[in-house]
Order: C-alpha cells, then structure tokens, then sequence
C-alpha cells in the first residue's frame, strides 16, 4: 500500500493542479483592487443587468428541472426544492433591481451592494446544490447523470453569466464543483469501490468536466476584464482629448490677449510715426518707437515661448552643459533683470552663497529660468518694494532661490502654477500681463537638468521659488576631463 499511494497521487496531481490553477485565477487571496470607484461600480451593474435580463430564462431552466424530477423520481421533492430555488432567486433579483436603480455612488455604498449580491448569490447556489444533492440520493448508487448534469449546466450557466464579479463566480463555482466531486466521490467510500469500477470512472469524468467548466470560466473573466481594459483605456483618451481641447482654448485665449495689446501698439506707433511730422516733434517720435520697440520685445518673448514649449513637447531641446558657477550666475541674472525691475520700482537683492557652488548646467538656459521667476516675482511685488536672489548649500546640494514679499499666490490656484497657459487671474482685465508659460518652461528646464524646483507662498506675504541641483565636482583628480569640456545633450539622448 505505502507503494502504490504515491503513484496514484502522481497520476492525479496534474488534473488537480491544473484545477487548483484555475480556482486561483478566479478567487485571489486578496479581494481586487477596488481603489477605482468606477470600475467597480460598472461591474456591479452589469452583472445586476444581466441578472435581471436573464430572469426568465432561469424561471424556465428551473420548471423544467423540477418536472424532471417530479415526474421521474418525487413530486414532493421537485416541489419543496423549486420553491427553495425560486426563493433565492427572487431574492437574488430584487437585489440586481436595487443595483440598477441606486441613487448613491459612492465607493461606500458600492461595498454595500457588493456584500448584498454576494449574499444573495450564495443562497442561490446552496438551494441549487441542495436540490442536486437531494436528487442524487434519491438516484442511488449509479452514474447519477440527471444530478451531475443540473451541476454541469449551473456551473456553466455562471461561468458565461457570472464572470463581471470575480468573487461570485468563484463562490458558485466551489459550491458546485464541490458537489461534483463529493457525489460520485461518496460513493466510492461508501461502496469501497475497487479501481475496476465504474464509480472511479465517474470520479475521474466529473474531474475532466470540472476542468472544463473552470477553463470557461477563466476564459469569460479574461475577456470581461479585457473589455474593461479597453473602456479604461477609451476613458483615458477621451479626458486627454478634452485636456488637449481645454489646453488648446487657453492657448487661444492667452496668445490672442498677449498678441492683440502690442501689435495695436506698434501698429498705433508706426501708423502716428508715418502720418506725423517728426521734425516738429522729436520726442513724441522718440516716445512712439520706445513704445514700439518695448512691444516688439513682448511679442518677441511671446514668440521665443511658444518655441521652446513646442521643442520641449517634441523633445528637439538642446542643452550644453558645463561647470557654471552658481554666484556668476546670480550676477547675470541681476544684471538682466534690473531694467525691467526698475520700470516697477522693484529693488532686487543677491544674498551671495557662504560656500562657492558649482553646478552643470547650461548656462543660457539657466538665465532664462532665472529671469522667468525673477520677472514673475518683480511682477507680483508691491511698488517700492524689492526681491531676493539667492544661493546657498543644502544637503549636498545647491539652491537657487527667488523671493519675493507681494501679494502671494491663493491656496485654490497652487495647482496652476506650472501649467501651461495658465494665469492665476484669467480674467479679460487681469492686472498682470503674462503668457503663462514662463514657469512651465522653467519647470521642464530644471527637470531636464536633473534637478527640482517647488515654490512656497502664503497669501498677502510673498512668493519662494527654490530649485535643488546637483553639484559639480571641479576637482581634476576626481572629474578628468568632462568637467572642462563642454557637454551637449538632447532629449534623444536621454
């Protein structure tokens, strides 16, 4: 005996493993991940909508089992288990009326309905597996087909029905294919059967037909869920392409602001420098081309944006890296940006580093950075008012900061921020000229540099915009040459 044991359990082990495989895929040992309310809630309702749809159909597969077995075997039985089964199936559809008919969505109340149909769904196949278990003892010790066929077309009916939940299919599916192998398997210890007997027989075709029913069953589920993928992913595109239309709208709004205030301008300067006598007055011609000439700059910046942002987009941005000193940058910057910070009465202020740093970065783009948040913070800044420009060491690494004491930005508008085309104030008459896209820009410069940029704002106190990078290391013994040469790098090369 001790010799033949292991033999028959290897015989058996690849069906059964193959069978433990498939209750696997259908019941996982932690409940799916339900964090999408969404998705959730669709499963639900199209599991509670073919329910409901399938109603009669049921109502007929159950008189026609119950006249079977009161005809051929006890009316009294076929009475007492259809009544049983119509119970639980009318409780089971009052609950997929509930599903259908919900007026709350929330995540909360979809667990609720959840546990309902798992209920109700759980009475439904206990009646049915015990109406096919009453009619296998009336059956006797024989192959039991009228009991294991109702099991077989349970089983079945719930593998092309029931597969929108995962965790019902895979109740009904134990329930029955417990039954199926416990009714031939009872009487084989009932009846000790020798393996010559047809009972093993039918042991080991209730096994293949098992097998069978979970493959159907796996295969419906992988097919729901692949569906529910694709609706995802249509999902997804749709909200990108209303994005891209929102984006697309801003962009229009925006660049049509930005472009209709100077182009009147120069148009206005040009068409009084044409029409007028400039001889007689010199500094009203002076004044017109000063007008001129600073719109042309705005129009000039407008256009440099858009051109950048659409590099950017199409990963075509160049960059040359090399050793830049940290306090020769500061010192451009202020340069830079003094004249414009003059027309606001705005000071700006350099609180040099205690520490000299030095970082890879490309230089002229680390200038546009900097006058993108300097010119915002100028912006944004009280007249008579003034602005810090700063470096200073922090963890290893070198901070850039911008500060300024203005008007800040509001809590509900933080989230704007580094989008592209947007304004914290998206009125018509804002009081602040701006494209919207000197901060995204300056964002995606900073990210591509590899380091970080973040803000701090309190409302009616003032702006920090800091950026965090790496620093170089300008020892020759430990860098060789790459620090001395200088690097170009492209999106393609990342």
């Amino acid at each position: 005996m001790h010799t033949e044991h292991p033999k028959h359990r290897t015989l058996r082990s690849p069906l059964l493993s193959a069978i433990a495989k498939r209750v696997r895929l259908l019941a996982p040992k932690r409940p799916p991940n339900i964090e999408d309310s969404r998705r959730l809630k669709q499963q639900i309702h199209d599991f509670a909508t073919g329910g409901v749809v399938l109603f009669w159909q049921r109502q007929g597969i159950y008189a026609g089992a119950g006249f079977l077995c009161g005809f051929y075997y006890s009316w009294p039985l076929a009475a007492f288990c259809y009544l049983l089964v119509q119970t639980a199936d009318l409780f089971d559809s009052a609950v997929c009326y509930r599903v259908i008919n919900r007026t709350d969505h929330s995540l909360r109340y979809s667990h609720k309905l959840l546990k309902l149909l798992f209920l109700s769904n759980g009475l439904s196949a206990m009646s049915i597996a015990t109406f096919t278990l009453l009619l296998a003892r009336l059956e006797g010790p024989t192959e039991h087909f009228t009991s294991l066929f109702f099991l077989f077309a349970a089983g079945l009916f719930a593998a092309v029905n029931n597969h929108q939940i995962p965790q019902i299919l895979a109740l009904r599916l134990v329930s029955y294919g417990a039954l199926f192998i416990f009714i031939p398997a009872y009487d084989i210890v009932t009846h000790t059967a020798t393996f010559q007997s047809k009972m093993w027989m039918h042991f080991a075709t209730s096994l293949f037909v098992l097998y069978f029913v979970l493959e159907c069953s796996t295969i419906f589920l992988r097919m729901y869920q692949r569906t529910l993928d694709q609706l995802d992913d249509l999902r997804t595109e749709r909200d990108r392409a209303r994005e891209s239309y929102e984006i697309k709208s801003q962009f229009v709004s925006v660049v049509s602001h930005e472009l209709r205030t100077p182009l009147t301008s120069i148009t206005g300067s040009l068409t009084l420098l044409r029409e007028s006598d400039l001889s007689k007055n010199p500094e009203s011609a002076d004044r017109m081309l000063e007008i001129a000439h600073k719109n042309s700059k705005r129009l000039a910046k407008l256009i440099n944006d858009l051109l950048d942002i659409q590099k950017m987009e199409a990963r075509k941005m160049v960059y040359h890296l090399a050793p830049v000193d940290v306090q020769d940058l500061l010192d451009d910057a202020l340069l830079s940006i003094t004249p414009y910070a003059d027309q606001f009465d705005i000071s700006v202020r350099t609180i040099p580093s205690d520490v000299p740093l030095t970082i890879r970065a490309d230089h002229e783009r680390m200038m546009q950075v900097l006058d993108n948040l300097l010119s915002n913070a100028v912006k944004f800044s009280h007249a008579g008012g003034y602005v810090e420009l700063g470096a200073r060491l922090s963890d290893g690494c070198a901070v850039l900061e911008v500060r300024d004491y203005g008007i800040g930005i509001p809590d509900h508008s933080r989230h704007l921020v580094f989008d592209k085309f947007a304004q914290v104030d998206t009125s018509d008459s804002r009081n602040f000229d701006g494209t919207g896209l000197g901060l995204s820009i300056a964002r995606q410069i900073v990210e591509d540099h590899g380091a970080s940029i973040d803000f701090e704002s309190a409302p009616g106190e003032g702006t920090r915009f800091f950026a965090t990078f790496p620093l170089c290391d300008t020892d020759p013994e430990s860098s060789g040459q790459n620090d001395t040469k200088r690097q170009e790098i492209r999106y393609d090369d990342a």
